[in-house]
């Protein structure tokens, strides 16, 4: 039996507490092995006796009395005198019964003989690996019994010499004694395997959050800008967080979350609209931020001997910022329905608010949660049962789950309190050859996200950083990231923990889930423009001068676009189009494509009725990066109208009417508003890429709609996006400063 589950044996607990309660056993200890035995026999005798009954001879002559007075050699036997009957009934008897404690039912036996061999084990045992079996359960027979020991009743409380003696007892507390004082909180607090918790309705923990830095150079800055309007051109932005506060929660759903339900059996979840405007049962986690306290360095662009540097003398500004970020999990599928995140920032004088929602596409990191979606883990405390799923948290574990590779390294203790540690590192970013991207975890039973966190990123386009990587994983680097590096670290660390009582339950089904058929739209509303046709359908009746109309002015354009109108008069089409309402004119930015992949734009101006009058021509360019020319893969797709009806219904959008969004209350777009299409299919590089990660998959169309304005002293900009070919509300964005 192994040291640890020794400890564990109920019996043995009970007796041992029973020793430690009020400084018992050290005091006998203390009294009963330190006093110096007085025989009247010589050292020379005692180690003949012991050596007679196999017992070792080393140390001093109270060592081997005490030591053949624990084989069972009579007292007269080695010189010592006899104990009366009434110094035995006079000796201070501590009974195992009081207000606390229950004597336990064990019945006294007569003092044992250890064996050498035993004994020696038992002395010489490591903490962690010592094996008590021999000294609990093959302890050999006494070779001689003592007939002065009187034999108590069965009824008689049994005393702590005798309870000590048991040899079960014994070896625990010779044990002790090589541990030392440490030894009972050891055995105690002595960490047991488990696997993580499951979430539950209510769970709620705080943390703070220190050390934390990021770094975007070059393309990534764009990233980061595109949310906020600014007329500098940086290269780098740096961002450090001394302190900050943070928290992770399980919103728990009341009665009024199931109005389409029959009965309470999913109370806890929260009802939410999708893409499609239907609604859903899912789970709502909620996670805060709050940094009261950062620093930003902007580093500007400039010229230095005719070379333009990026400068290491940035622009410094102390802040503050929030953010929440909300995420809608579905009962049945736990697919994502959407994420939401809500932040503000202030830089000095300047301040900055924005919503952002997407419905289950993207996230922080665009394209990286697409090749790797578990990258999101990296931004709050990780769930256990996300990463590790049902596996068992012990000694040397290991997995693997949503790219990440894992392993227990064992033991650390945080605080007061002792957790295993586990490393992950994500195994899809490095064999991407996107960078790296490890976390250490520090874990607790009770707790299902991580108690401590650490994490470390690096995402970088540079060559340099990929000089091992095969072509293939170059040119998916190149598709999904920009030039320059992201840096990132931070730790996440537990103040505070609330759990709730009713288990999150996923994989169930409930009354009025959205069905398949309410979701796609009919084939007659589908049209596959791809095979012959020069621009996706418009047909819209709230603009002023739709795409289908506009397009005849091409026929007045033969002198001014040559190459346009060539290119779509022999197979060429419009993979981009632009209509921006300037009050009773609408200016159209129509990008094409040729059948050769020459491609070029041409923006223009109708003012009415198409004409030579009224189709203005205004200016007309080419693109120098390649564009792919590819009919075979342009979906069919919904036309701009029904889009736009779709997204005018208040009882499935009401976030896109109003004064911060894209339609009026009264059922128009505001004034300011533009509408566009962007056609994307896969070429002869980008099929490439694709065919390696997946099966090579058909082009997308999208529809987005983008205003800008001015009101109440800030500048507002809101930005939505919808999937074309079902009609699916992607997301939007939404950014007022000042």
């Amino acid at each position: 039996m192994k040291l640890a589950n020794l400890f564990k044996n109920s019996q043995f607990r009970t007796q041992l507490a029973l020793c430690l309660k009020g400084g018992i056993v050290e005091d006998h200890l203390v009294r009963g092995m330190s006093d110096e035995l007085t025989s009247t026999l010589t050292v020379a005798k005692l180690k003949a006796l012991c050596i007679l009954n196999d017992l070792p001879t080393s140390g001093k002559k109270s060592d081997l009395l005490e030591r053949l007075l624990d084989s069972g050699i009579p007292r007269s036997e080695l010189g010592l005198p006899e104990i009366s009957e009434e110094s035995i009934e006079d000796e201070v008897v501590f009974s195992l019964e009081d207000d606390d404690t229950l004597t336990p039912d064990i019945e006294p036996e007569v003092v044992e003989k250890l064996d050498q061999q035993q004994t020696s084990e038992v002395l010489e045992a490591e903490i962690l690996d010592a094996d008590l079996v021999g000294l609990t359960e093959e302890v050999k027979k006494p070779k001689v019994q003592s007939p002065s020991k009187p034999k108590l009743s069965q009824d008689k409380p049994m005393t702590l010499i005798e309870m000590v003696k048991k040899p079960q007892v014994a070896a625990g507390l010779i044990v002790l004694l090589i541990l030392g004082a440490g030894g009972w909180y050891y055995f105690s607090s002595q960490l047991e395997p488990f696997t993580a918790d499951k979430l539950s309705y209510g769970d709620e923990m705080q943390y703070t959050i220190s050390d934390g830095k990021f770094m975007v150079s070059e393309g990534y800055v764009d990233l980061v800008m595109d949310q906020i309007e600014t007329d500098y051109e940086f290269c780098k932005i740096e961002i450090d967080i001394d302190s900050g506060t943070g928290g992770v929660s399980i919103s728990e759903g009341g009665t009024d979350q199931l109005i389409s339900q029959s009965s309470d059996d999913r109370l806890g979840a929260v009802s939410v609209r999708g893409g499609h405007g239907m609604s859903w049962l899912s789970v709502e986690s909620i996670s805060t931020y709050d940094f009261d306290d950062l620093e930003v360095a902007f580093h500007s662009k400039e010229e230095l001997f005719g070379n333009t540097i990026c400068s290491d003398f940035p622009d410094r500004r102390e802040g503050n910022a929030e953010i929440t970020s909300t995420k809608w999990t579905e009962l049945r599928e736990r697919a994502t329905i959407g994420n939401n995140v809500d932040w503000k920032l202030r830089l000095g004088t300047d301040q900055f608010e924005g919503n952002l929602m997407n419905y289950g596409v993207g996230g922080f990191f665009g394209d990286l949660e697409v090749i790797t979606p578990g990258f999101s883990l990296l931004l709050q405390p990780v769930e256990l049962q996300e990463l590790l799923a049902n596996d068992y948290i012990d000694d040397g574990a290991s997995g693997y789950r949503l790219g990440w590779n894992w392993r227990v390294l064992g033991t650390e203790v945080l605080g007061s309190t002792e957790m295993w540690k586990i490393v992950a590192t994500n195994k899809d970013i490095q064999d991407y050859c996107l960078g790296s991207a490890s976390m250490t975890l520090w874990v607790e039973e009770g707790n299902p996200w991580a108690t401590r966190q650490t994490v470390d990123v690096l995402i970088s386009g540079s060559d340099s950083n990929r000089q091992d990587c095969s072509t293939t994983s170059k040119l998916l680097g190149d598709y999904v990231l920009p030039e320059g590096e992201l840096l990132m670290s931070h730790t996440f660390q537990k103040s505070s923990l609330k759990l709730g009582s009713k288990s999150l339950e996923y994989g169930i089904s409930y009354d009025a889930r959205p069905m398949q058929n309410e979701l796609s739209p009919d084939d007659d509303d589908l049209h596959e423009w791809g095979t012959n046709g020069i621009h996706m359908p418009d047909h819209s009746t709230i603009r002023t001068h739709n795409l289908d109309t506009a397009m005849q002015c091409f026929d007045y354009f033969q002198s001014v676009a040559s190459g346009a109108t060539a290119a779509l008069d022999e197979g060429g089409y419009v993979w981009r189009a632009i209509d921006t309402n300037l009050g009773a004119t609408t200016q159209w930015n129509i990008s094409w494509i040729a059948s050769d992949e020459n491609a070029g734009w041409v923006k223009f101006n109708v003012t009415g009725e198409v004409s030579s009058e009224n189709c203005d021509f205004d200016s007309k360019g080419v693109y120098d990066d390649s564009v792919s020319h590819n009919r075979d893969f342009i979906p069919k797709v919904l036309n701009l109208s029904k889009i736009e009806t779709s997204l005018l219904d208040y009882n499935r959008f009401p976030e896109l009417s109003g004064e911060n969004a894209i339609f009026t209350s009264s059922g128009t777009f505001h004034p300011e508003t533009r509408v566009g299409y962007l056609v994307v299919v896969p070429g002869s590089g980008i099929n490439s890429i694709f065919s390696n990660i997946g099966d090579a998959t058909d082009g997308a169309t999208t529809v987005d709609f983008s205003r800008e304005w001015d009101a109440g002293g800030l500048d507002h900009r809101f930005n939505l996006v919808v999937d074309a070919t079902d009609g699916r509300l992607v997301g939007w964005n939404y950014v007022n400063s000042k």
